[in-house]
C-alpha cells in the first residue's frame, strides 16, 4: 500500500513536471522555431557573408565610413556576379557581434554609432593585435573600462614596459600600450608577430633573452594619439590598424546625450536605465536558453527525472514573458524619449560641426591641438552660461540660445591659441561649415570661391569686351562664373554695362559698394564673394570678414583682445599654460607681472642643454609648495619633452585629496616656438596662447619707446641730436619690421629683426654723439647700423641695398637741422610722419601716438599697388588653406574626383606638345651658320624640355590608367592627382623651370615655350628672342657674351652689358641685332614704362604688372658708366624673388632710366622686372 502510494505520488509529480515541461518547451518552441528559420536562412547565406566579413576584418580597419560602405558594396556585387548566396542587407557588426555584447560595449563607453561598433568588433575579433588610431582618446577609455582592474597600462617611455608585457603573457592579463608613434620598439617584434614555439605541450614566446609560457588569455591593445599616422608595411602586416577617430555623427550622438542630460536630466536617466534594463533582460534570456540547451544535451534517461531542467524551463518562460513585456514597454518609452531628445538635436549638430572645424586647425599648425574632453567641458559650460533665467523656454528657442552661446565660446576659446593670420580663417571655416550643414552653401558656388575660374582651353571662350581693364585671368573667372546657373548672365552684363562695372571695379572698397544693375538684388552673400573673388582678389579677406559678420554676427569678425589674467582665471593645476611664440616676442615679463599681481612666486628656467634636471626639480618643488614654474623655450629641448609629458600626465591623473595630490596654487607655464614634435598630450590638456609682435608703425615705435626709461633717455650729453636720431632709429626699425607685409615687394628674403638690434644701435648712437660732439659721424653710424648690425642679418645684396637707402634717408644732416621739420616720408605731402623738434620722452611718445592707426604703402616708399599685391597673396593663402581642409569626398549625383581627374588628364594630353627629335634637330642645326654658343643653348633647352615633356606624357598616361584601376597607384601618382584636384602644378612637373601659375595657364605657357623653340628650329635664329621661353636665361645671356667675344676678338670677362630700349614691337623687327640680341616678353613690377619719355614712371592704380618694351641686350667692353638718373633694375625668373636653393630666381641687373625720380625711389618701391607672372 505504501509502495503504491509512493508510486502514485511519484507519478503525480512526473505528470506535473511533464505538464510544466510541455508548457515550458511550447513557449521555447515558438522562439526556437523562429530561430531555426533564421538560422537555416543564415546557414544558406553564411558562405558569402563570411567571405565579406573576413575581408572587412582584414582590410577595412584603417578606412572611414564612406570608404568601408563602398568596399562592402563592391564585394557584394562581386558575390552577386559569382552567384554566391549572401544577405542583401549585410552589415558587418550584426554578422560578427551579438547585440548583448554591443550594448555592453556602449555601456562601457564605446560610442553607439555604426562606425564605432564596427571598430569595436574588429578590435575584439581580429587575429592580429589591434592598433587603434585614437586622437580623441575614446578607444583608450573604452578599453580601460572594458578590461577594468585586470588591465595593465604602459607606454613606450615606461621603464617597466617589457616587464608588464611579460607578466601579461605569462598570467593571461590584458595590456594597453598607449601613445605609440609611427615606429614601434623592435623588442616587441615577437609579441606582434605571435612568434610562438612549441616545446612539448607548452607554447613558448621568446621575448629578449627570456622564454615565456604563453597564456592564451593574453591580450594586447595599442593606441596612438596621432591623427593621421603613416605606418610602414611591416607594422601594418603585424597589427590590425583601426581608425577610431571620432566622426561627426558619432560625436553628435554623444553631445546629444550631454545636452539632454543638462536640459532634461530625468529623461536622459530614464533612457540610460531603460538601456541597461533591456540589455540585462536580453542577456538573462540568452543565458537561460543556453542553460536549457545544456541541460537537454547533458540529461541521461528521462527528461522528467531532471528537476533543475523543469525549473529552468519554468523560470525561462516567466523571464521570457517578463522580458517581452519589458521590451514592448521599452520600445514605446524609447519612441517617446527619442522624440523628446530629437528636439535638442540642433544643439548637438552645431556643437559637433564646431568641434570638427576646431580639429581641422591642427592640419594648419601642429600647435593647434584641442582635446575632445576639454571641448565637451566647454560645451557644458556654454550651456550653463546661456541660461537666461526665463522659465518655460521651448526646446527650439533653447537650442538657439545654446547654439549662439556655444559658437561664440568656441570662437573666443580658440582665438586665444591662434596666430592673427589664422583667426579669420577659423571664423570663415566655422561659418561655412555651419551654413553647409543648413544647406545654404551651393557646391558649385563654393568651388568657384575656392578655385576661381580655371580654363585650360580658351578656343571656345567668348571674347573679352573690356581688355583694357579686364585681363585674361579675370575674364577666365567671369566666363566660368557665368556657367554657374545662379550667376548666369554676368558675362553679358559686362558687355552691356561695362562703364558701371569699371566704376565698381576701381572703387577702393568694392565689397561695400552696390553691384551694378540689378545684380545687387539678385545675388546672395556667397555669390557676392564669388564676384569679388573673380574681379578683385585683393578684397577677398575684407569680403570674407563681412560674410562672417553678416551670417554669424559682428563679434565673430573681431577677435577678442589678449587678456592673460582672464586666461589664468580659467586654469587650474592640471592645465599647463602654453605660450606659442612668434619671432622677437618674449612673454616672461607678462608672467612675472601677473605673478606679482597674484602675490605668487614664479621660478623661471630657460631650457637648453643640461637644464632637464633643473626643470624637473622646479616642477617637483612647485607641485609640493604651490609655486609657479615657467619653462621657457621648450622647442630647444624637444628631446626632453617626452619626460615632461609623462610628468604632466602623472600629476594630472592624481585624485584630489590624495596624499601626493598637487598643490591647488601650482601652475606650469611653458613657451615654445611651433614644432610638430611638441607633445600632443600637453597641447590638448593645456591652454594655448599666441604671442605676436605689435602690428603697424605706430605700435612698433611705441613698443621701442616703452623699452627706454627716463634715465636712459637723458644719458646722452648731446640731448637734441640724440632725441632726433633716436626717433629716426625707432622709425628705421619699425619700417624694416613692417615692410615684410609687402611679401616679395618688401624683402627678397624675410628677416627677423628684433629688439636686440635696436638696443645695440641705440647704445651706438649715444657713444658716437658723446665721442664726437662737434661733427656727427654719419658715415660711421650708417655703416655700423645698416651694414654691420641690421645688415648682419641680411643675406641678399639687393635687400642690403634697400636697407642702406633707408638709413641714408633717415640719418642725415637734415634730420638734425633745428630750423626744419624733418619729414620721414619725403614723397608724401603733409606727411604725419615727422620727427618732433626737441621732445622729451613723454613728448616723443605723444608724437608717435599721433601717427595714423593704419599705415599707407607710401609711408614705406611703396605704391598703393604693393598693398594690393600683398593682399592678393594673403587671399590666395586663405583660399589655398580652405581647399586643403576640405574633405576629399563628393556629394551623391555630382562628378566624382576620379572623373574630374580623368577629364583633365585627357584634355592636358591633347594639349601637351610633342617631344623634340634631338637627332633631327642636331642634323638641321649642323648645316646652319648660327654661332656655336647659340646652338649649344638650343640643344640644352631642347634636352631640358624633352625631360619635362616625357615626364608630363608618362605621368598623365599613368594617372589616367591609375584612376581607372589598371595600374598600381603609387605615392607619386597620388601626389600628382592631389595637386591637380587643388588646381596646382605637381612638383614632378616643376623641375625644368619654376612657375607659380595654375595648371591651365601653365600648360598654355608651356605650349608657347615649345612653339618659340620650334620656330627657332624651323625658321632660323630669331630676330627677337622671347626671353621667358628659356629654362636657364642666364645660359642664353652667357652665350650672347661668348658670341660677341669671339666675334670681336676680346676676352669675355672684359665685357659687360648695355640695355638700350627698343620701342618697335617684336613682330616688326626685321633685322638681327649687330651685337647681342633683342629680347621681349619681360614684365615690370612696382613701376610702369613711359613709352613717350622712355623711362620709369608711376604705375597705374591696380595695374600690378605691365609689359616692358623690347630690350636690346648688348655686350659692351667694360667702361665706367654714369649712374646718374639710372636705376639698376633686377630681373627675376618669377614673382618669388628669393627662388630656391637649387634655382635662384635672380637673372641679371638691367640699367633703366629712372625718369623724374631717383634710383633710391625705385629701390624703395621694390621695382623689378619678371620673366613670368603668376597668372
Amino acid at each position: 500500500k505504501n509502495r503504491l502510494r509512493a508510486e502514485a505520488d511519484q507519478m503525480q509529480m512526473l505528470l506535473e513536471r511533464a505538464d510544466k515541461l510541455v508548457n515550458g518547451l511550447a513557449g521555447e518552441n515558438e522562439r526556437w522555431q523562429v530561430s531555426i528559420g533564421h538560422l537555416q536562412g543564415e546557414l544558406t547565406r553564411c558562405l558569402g557573408d563570411s567571405l565579406v566579413a573576413a575581408a572587412f576584418l582584414s582590410y577595412a580597419g584603417p578606412f572611414d565610413t564612406q570608404y568601408r560602405s563602398r568596399l562592402v558594396s563592391s564585394w557584394l556585387d562581386a558575390l552577386k556576379e559569382k552567384h554566391l548566396p549572401f544577405t542583401d542587407s549585410f552589415t558587418f557588426a550584426v554578422f560578427c557581434a551579438r547585440p548583448t555584447d554591443v550594448r555592453q560595449w556602449n555601456i562601457q563607453g564605446l560610442p553607439a554609432d555604426d562606425f564605432s561598433t564596427e571598430n569595436g568588433v574588429i578590435s575584439v575579433r581580429c587575429s592580429r593585435w589591434p592598433l587603434m588610431v585614437d586622437p580623441q582618446n575614446q578607444a583608450n577609455k573604452w578599453v580601460r573600462r572594458m578590461e577594468e582592474s585586470r588591465l595593465r597600462v604602459v607606454d613606450l617611455k615606461s621603464k617597466n614596459m617589457l616587464r608588464e608585457i611579460e607578466n601579461g603573457i605569462v598570467y593571461g592579463l590584458p595590456v594597453l600600450l598607449q601613445d605609440i608613434l609611427e615606429e614601434l620598439d623592435p623588442a616587441l617584434e615577437p609579441v606582434l608577430a605571435k612568434a610562438l614555439i612549441k616545446v612539448g605541450n607548452r607554447e613558448v614566446l621568446r621575448l629578449g633573452d627570456k622564454e615565456l609560457d604563453y597564456n592564451k588569455d593574453f591580450k594586447l591593445y595599442m593606441t596612438t594619439k596621432l591623427g593621421n599616422p603613416h605606418y610602414t608595411p611591416e607594422v601594418s602586416t603585424k597589427a590590425t590598424i583601426i581608425n577610431f577617430a571620432v566622426k561627426q555623427k558619432g560625436l553628435e550622438a554623444q553631445l546629444l546625450g550631454t545636452v539632454v542630460q543638462k536640459e532634461q536630466p530625468a529623461l536622459e536617466r530614464q533612457k540610460s536605465d531603460l538601456t541597461l534594463r533591456v540589455a540585462a533582460g536580453k542577456k538573462k534570456l540568452v543565458d537561460l536558453e543556453d542553460e536549457i540547451l545544456r541541460l537537454l544535451s547533458e540529461t541521461e534517461g528521462s527528461l522528467l527525472e531532471n528537476e533543475s531542467l523543469v525549473d529552468t524551463l519554468q523560470q525561462s518562460k516567466i523571464a521570457s514573458d517578463d522580458v517581452s513585456r519589458q521590451l514592448k514597454e521599452a520600445e514605446e518609452t524609447e519612441i517617446r524619449i527619442d522624440a523628446k531628445r530629437e528636439e535638442f538635436r540642433p544643439a548637438a549638430t552645431r556643437s559637433s560641426v564646431a568641434y570638427f572645424v576646431l580639429a581641422d586647425m591642427g592640419r594648419i599648425d601642429a600647435m593647434y591641438q584641442f582635446s575632445l574632453d576639454s571641448y565637451v567641458d566647454l560645451f557644458s559650460q556654454s550651456m550653463d552660461e546661456s541660461r537666461t533665467g526665463t522659465k518655460g523656454v521651448n526646446s527650439a528657442d533653447r537650442c538657439r540660445q545654446i547654439n549662439s552661446a556655444h559658437t561664440l565660446s568656441v570662437y573666443k576659446y580658440t582665438c586665444r591659441g591662434l596666430f592673427e593670420r589664422d583667426k579669420l580663417l577659423f571664423a570663415l571655416q566655422l561659418c561655412l561649415r555651419i551654413m553647409t550643414g543648413e544647406n545654404k552653401i551651393p557646391t558649385q558656388e563654393f568651388d568657384f570661391f575656392c578655385h576661381g575660374g580655371v580654363v585650360v582651353d580658351r578656343h571656345d571662350q567668348r571674347p573679352n569686351p573690356c581688355p583694357e581693364w579686364i585681363d585674361a585671368g579675370t575674364w577666365d573667372n567671369i566666363t566660368e562664373l557665368d556657367n554657374i546657373p545662379t550667376c548666369m548672365g554676368i558675362a553679358s552684363a559686362f558687355e552691356q554695362g561695362h562703364r558701371d562695372w569699371r566704376a565698381w571695379f576701381t572703387s577702393s572698397k568694392p565689397e561695400e559698394m552696390s553691384l551694378p544693375g540689378d545684380w545687387e538684388n539678385k545675388v546672395t552673400e556667397l555669390q557676392r564673394m564669388c564676384i569679388i573673388r573673380a574681379l578683385r582678389l585683393d578684397r577677398v579677406l575684407f569680403c570674407a570678414t563681412r560674410f562672417v559678420s553678416m551670417n554669424l554676427g559682428p563679434q565673430f569678425a573681431d577677435p577678442p583682445p589678449f587678456d592673460l589674467k582672464a586666461i589664468f582665471a580659467c586654469s587650474n593645476y592640471r592645465t599647463p599654460l602654453i605660450f606659442v611664440l612668434s619671432p622677437g616676442v618674449d612673454p616672461t615679463a607678462q608672467v612675472k607681472s601677473l605673478a606679482l599681481g597674484q602675490n605668487m612666486a614664479v621660478d623661471i628656467c630657460a631650457l637648453g642643454q643640461g637644464q632637464a634636471s633643473v626643470a624637473a626639480k622646479l616642477i617637483n618643488l612647485g607641485l609640493r609648495n604651490g609655486t609657479w614654474v615657467f619653462l621657457a623655450n621648450c622647442h630647444l629641448m624637444l628631446s626632453w619633452m617626452p619626460e615632461l609629458e609623462k610628468c604632466v600626465s602623472e600629476y594630472c591623473t592624481v585624485t584630489e585629496g590624495a596624499s601626493d595630490a598637487p598643490h591647488n596654487d601650482f601652475r606650469l607655464w611653458l613657451s615654445a616656438s611651433p614644432s610638430p614634435h611638441f607633445p600632443i598630450f600637453i597641447l590638448q590638456c593645456g591652454i594655448k596662447m599666441t604671442t605676436e609682435p605689435p602690428r603697424g608703425l605706430r605700435a612698433n615705435m611705441m613698443k621701442l619707446y616703452n623699452l627706454v626709461s627716463e634715465e636712459q633717455y637723458s644719458r646722452c650729453q648731446q640731448r637734441f641730436k640724440y632725441r632726433r636720431l633716436h626717433f629716426a632709429l625707432c622709425w628705421f626699425h619699425a619700417i624694416l619690421l613692417e615692410r615684410r607685409k609687402f611679401k616679395n615687394m618688401g624683402f627678397n628674403v624675410p628677416y627677423e629683426f628684433n629688439e636686440s638690434d635696436y638696443s645695440i644701435c641705440h647704445d651706438l648712437i649715444i657713444v658716437f654723439l658723446d665721442e664726437y660732439p662737434d661733427q656727427t659721424p654719419f658715415d660711421a653710424m650708417r655703416y655700423l647700423i645698416a651694414e654691420a648690425n641690421y645688415g648682419g642679418r641680411v643675406t641678399d645684396a639687393l635687400d642690403r641695398k634697400l636697407v642702406n637707402v633707408y638709413i641714408n634717408q633717415f640719418f642725415c644732416e637734415d634730420a638734425l637741422d633745428p630750423q626744419t621739420t624733418f619729414n620721414l616720408t619725403p614723397h608724401v605731402p603733409d606727411s604725419p610722419y615727422i620727427i618732433p623738434s626737441d621732445a622729451d620722452l613723454p613728448g616723443a611718445k605723444d608724437a608717435v601716438k599721433n601717427f595714423p592707426q593704419s599705415d599707407a604703402a607710401v609711408a614705406f616708399g611703396q605704391h598703393a599697388n604693393a598693398d594690393i599685391a600683398s593682399q592678393i597673396e594673403d587671399s590666395n593663402t586663405l583660399l589655398g588653406t580652405i581647399v586643403s581642409l576640405q574633405p576629399k569626398s563628393i556629394n551623391v549625383g555630382s562628378e566624382s574626383l576620379e572623373q574630374k581627374v580623368l577629364v583633365n588628364c585627357r584634355l592636358m594630353q591633347e594639349q601637351a606638345p610633342s617631344i623634340f627629335n634631338v637627332a633631327a634637330l642636331q642634323t638641321t642645326m649642323g648645316q646652319r651658320a648660327d654661332p656655336e654658343p647659340m646652338k649649344t643653348v638650343l640643344y640644352q633647352e631642347a634636352d631640358r624640355y624633352n625631360t619635362l615633356l616625357s615626364t608630363l606624357h608618362r605621368t598623365l598616361r599613368a594617372l589616367e590608367l591609375g584612376v581607372q584601376g589598371l595600374v598600381v597607384f603609387t605615392p607619386a601618382l597620388e601626389e600628382i592627382m592631389g595637386a591637380l584636384l587643388n588646381f596646382k602644378v605637381p612638383r614632378a612637373w616643376s623641375k625644368c623651370y619654376p612657375s607659380l601659375k595654375p595648371p591651365g595657364p601653365w600648360m598654355r605657357d608651356l605650349v608657347q615655350r615649345i612653339d618659340s623653340l620650334q620656330k627657332w628650329i624651323d625658321e632660323g635664329l630669331p630676330r627677337c628672342f622671347w626671353l621667358p621661353g628659356f629654362t636657364y636665361p642666364t645660359g642664353f645671356l652667357t652665350a650672347l657674351l661668348q658670341t660677341s667675344a669671339r666675334k670681336n676678338g676680346v676676352a669675355i670677362d672684359t665685357l659687360s652689358w648695355d640695355f638700350p630700349i627698343v620701342l618697335t614691337p617684336p613682330a616688326s623687327i626685321t633685322q638681327h641685332a649687330k651685337d647681342g640680341s633683342y629680347c621681349s616678353g619681360l614684365f615690370l613690377e612696382g613701376a610702369r614704362w613711359d613709352f613717350d619719355s622712355s623711362c620709369l614712371t608711376e604705375p597705374i592704380p591696380m595695374e600690378l604688372c605691365c609689359y616692358m618694351p623690347v630690350i636690346h641686350f648688348r655686350p659692351v667692353e667694360m667702361k665706367k658708366k654714369s649712374t646718374k638718373g639710372i636705376y639698376s633694375c633686377p630681373l627675376y625668373m618669377y614673382p618669388c624673388r628669393t627662388g630656391s636653393r637649387e634655382r635662384p630666381s635672380f637673372v641679371i641687373t638691367c640699367d633703366l632710366k629712372a625718369g623724374l625720380q631717383s634710383a633710391a625711389y625705385w629701390t624703395c618701391r621694390g621695382t623689378a622686372m619678371l620673366l613670368s607672372i603668376s597668372h
